[in-house]
């Protein structure tokens, strides 16, 4: 086999890992855990939910998410408060993603054609950015190029993890009595709010309002393609 033949090949292992990666859809699970003491059967009660950062109150990503939160509500019986209605409930919400750590893996092998002993020192490493940011660092020994011995064919893949939660609270607005508070936590290799929370919402509405201090793994489809 040719030096060209043996880059062709290479190129095609790199582009069929990257093809292979972005087709796969994994589902989003996330820990879910709430309490409740006194939260009132759903029997058209009104609501409106609020920033638990009084900035974001206004904004239009906030908008977004509380609009699914209302949605959630609603199909449970609850009701959202018209325009200038007092409101019988205070749904607070908060959510946030940390800054990510860095995690390597290894998925290295030996191939009996690379690496049975007929390939030497050299190590070429090629660095490719693969689909949501993740970083796979391949290499080889070209024999043509270095000539000797070595172990074959080796792949390190290096990727950041995020940490997401979600926090949500209900207040009687008569007296501010808290009737229930929950919170999601999933880990990504994705930072991308708008595809996030919205799975956090619906993992934390699964089974609402779930069983008073219990923490759950809850499951969310991908969408479908």
């Amino acid at each position: 086999m040719s030096k060209m033949n043996f880059r062709r090949l290479g190129l095609a292992v790199l582009t069929g890992a990257a093809l292979a990666l972005a087709g796969c859809a994994t589902p989003f699970r996330a820990d879910v855990a709430r309490f409740q003491s006194q939260l009132p059967a759903p029997q058209g009660q009104t609501f409106v939910v609020e920033a638990g950062d009084p900035s974001l109150d206004g904004g239009i990503e906030f908008g977004q998410y509380a609009n699914l939160v209302a949605g959630e509500l609603t199909r449970f019986g609850y009701r959202a408060a018209a325009p200038g209605e007092k409101p019988e409930l205070l749904v607070r919400m908060n959510y946030g993603i940390d800054k990510g750590r860095e995690r390597v893996r290894s998925t290295g092998f030996n191939d009996p054609w690379y690496g049975g002993g007929f390939y030497g020192p050299g190590y070429r490493p090629v660095v490719v950015r693969g689909p949501n940011g993740r970083r796979y660092i391949y290499g080889w020994r070209d024999p043509f190029m270095w000539g000797g011995f070595g172990p074959g064919y080796n792949d390190v893949e290096s990727y950041t993890v995020y940490t997401s939660g979600l926090q949500l609270t209900i207040n009687r607005a008569s007296d501010g009595m808290r009737l229930f508070e929950g919170r999601a936590e999933a880990q990504s290799r994705d930072n991308n709010l708008t595809l996030i929370i919205p799975n956090l919402i619906e993992a934390m509405f699964t089974d609402f309002p779930g069983n008073s201090g219990e923490k759950v793994q809850i499951t969310v489809a991908p969408p479908p393609k």
